[in-house]
C-alpha cells in the first residue's frame, strides 16, 4: 500500500472515531477543543512548515483530507480566516519571532483571528482607508474605525491594516500590524444582515497601543501585505472545497432534486450539468494552484480568478436549487430544516460578491495582470493622501 493510501485509510478511520455529530451552532468550547485534537492527530496546517507547527506534507495530502472530511460536518470554521489569510501571510512576511509566536496556537485552535481591512469609506478601494498608526517612543497608537470584520466577536487576534503615512501616495503610506483585540480601545459590534444573523462586525479602534513589533512586513510597505493577504483570501474563498453534507454542493443539489422527484426534467438536469462542470473545473483548478504554491509560485492574481469563479459557482448553485425548491424557498414548515437552509443560502449568497473583492474588482485584476489589458486611468497617484478627497475624507 502506497503512503497516500496508508494516508486515507488512517484519515478515514480517525475521522470516524473522532469527528463530532453535527450541531445547528457553533459551539467554540467545543470548536476549539476539536481543532487541539486535529492538531495532535497530526490533521491540521497539513501543508504548513513544521518549524511553525505545521505537518510539512504537499498538497496531494490536504486533497486526501478536504475529499475525506466532506463526509462530515467538522466544526472548524471559527478558524477560517486565521488558516487561510492570517496564517499564510504572517508565514510569508511574518518575523521569526511571529512566526514562532502566533502560528502553532493559531493551527491548534488556541487563539482565533480575522481581518480589519474594509472601513465606512473604503471597501472596493481599501488604499483610501483612514484608520491612523502615529508612532510612539515604544510603538504606536491607532483610532479609526473597520467594518464588515468576520469572526471580529470572538477574535483574539487580527490583522490590521492603518495608515502610517499621509504625506505618501495612498499606496504607499499604510502598515500591517498585528492588533489584540482584547486590547483596551477596541470596541465591537455586532452588524445583522438580512438573513437575520450577524456574521460581520464593526470595530471601533480608539487610541489602541500597539508594541514596536507588531508590525507585518516593513513599515509604509503594507500594501505590499495586503496584497499578498487578499491572494491568500481569493484562493481560500474559491477552494469552498466540496462538502457532501453542504446543500449546494452538487451533490447536495442533485439529492434534493432526486428526493422531490425532479431529478428526470430536462430543465433541472440541465441546470445540474452546468453546475457539475463549472464545480469540477473550479476544484480542478483550485489543486493546480494549490500544488503550485506548494512548489513555490505563489497565486497571485490567479487568486481573483478562483475567487470569481466560486462566486459565480454560488450565485448558480441557489439559480438551481432555487428552481427545485419552488414555493418552499420562499415559506416553508418550522422543522424543515432543509428549506431553512436553501433559504438561508438565497439570502447569503449575494454578499459572496462583495466579500474579499467585489466581482468587478476580480474582473479587473484579471483583465490587467493575467490578460495583459491597460490599465484604468487613475487621477490620484502620486498624489499624498492627506490631499485627496476620496471615502469619508473631505
Amino acid at each position: 500500500m502506497s503512503d497516500l493510501s496508508t494516508y486515507r485509510e488512517n484519515l478515514r478511520a480517525w475521522l470516524r472515531a473522532n469527528a463530532p455529530a453535527p450541531t445547528p451552532t457553533i459551539d467554540l468550547n467545543a470548536a476549539k477543543a476539536f481543532q487541539a485534537c486535529l492538531f495532535d492527530a497530526g490533521y491540521a496546517g497539513i501543508t504548513w512548515p513544521k518549524d511553525v507547527g505545521g505537518q510539512g506534507l504537499g498538497p496531494e495530502y490536504q486533497q486526501i483530507f478536504s475529499e475525506e472530511s466532506s463526509d462530515y460536518e467538522l466544526p472548524t470554521s471559527p478558524f477560517g480566516l486565521g488558516m487561510g489569510m492570517c496564517g499564510p501571510t504572517l508565514n510569508d512576511l511574518g518575523t521569526a519571532q511571529q512566526r514562532t509566536r502566533y502560528l502553532p496556537k493559531l493551527l491548534r485552535g488556541e487563539e482565533i483571528w480575522c481581518q480589519l481591512f474594509s472601513e465606512p469609506g473604503a471597501g472596493s478601494d481599501v488604499a483610501s482607508l483612514q484608520t491612523r498608526a502615529v508612532r510612539t517612543d515604544d510603538g504606536w497608537v491607532v483610532d479609526g474605525q473597520k467594518v464588515w470584520t468576520t469572526n471580529a466577536q470572538f477574535a483574539d487576534y487580527g490583522t490590521l491594516l492603518a495608515r502610517t503615512d499621509p504625506d505618501r501616495p495612498k499606496h504607499s503610506g499604510l502598515t500591517m500590524f498585528v492588533i489584540d483585540m482584547r486590547a483596551p480601545g477596541v470596541t465591537v459590534r455586532p452588524l445583522r444582515d438580512m438573513t437575520g444573523h450577524a456574521p460581520f462586525n464593526e470595530v471601533i479602534l480608539d487610541s489602541v497601543r500597539l508594541p514596536a513589533d507588531a508590525v507585518i512586513g516593513e513599515v509604509n510597505d503594507g500594501w505590499k501585505a495586503a496584497v499578498v493577504m487578499l491572494g491568500h483570501e481569493r484562493v481560500a474563498i474559491g477552494s469552498r472545497g466540496n462538502s457532501k453534507t453542504n446543500p449546494f454542493d452538487f451533490d447536495g443539489v442533485h439529492a434534493m432534486a432526486r428526493d422531490l422527484n425532479l431529478d428526470g426534467d430536462p430543465a433541472i438536469r440541465a441546470g445540474l450539468a452546468d453546475l457539475y462542470t463549472r464545480e469540477r473545473v473550479l476544484d480542478l483548478f483550485n489543486i493546480r494552484v494549490g500544488q503550485e504554491t506548494s512548489a513555490g509560485t505563489p497565486p497571485g492574481a490567479r487568486g481573483s480568478v478562483g475567487k470569481l469563479a466560486g462566486t459565480m459557482l454560488a450565485r448558480l448553485a441557489v439559480e438551481v436549487v432555487s428552481e427545485i425548491a419552488g414555493p418552499a424557498a420562499a415559506g416553508w414548515e418550522p422543522d424543515d430544516t432543509r428549506a431553512d437552509a436553501v433559504a438561508l443560502g438565497i439570502n447569503s449568497t449575494p454578499s459572496s460578491g462583495i466579500a474579499g473583492g467585489t466581482n468587478e474588482i476580480q474582473r479587473g485584476i484579471i483583465g490587467e495582470r493575467i490578460l495583459g489589458l491597460p490599465k484604468e486611468p487613475s487621477v490620484d497617484r502620486g498624489v499624498p493622501f492627506r490631499e485627496l478627497k476620496v471615502g469619508t475624507q473631505r
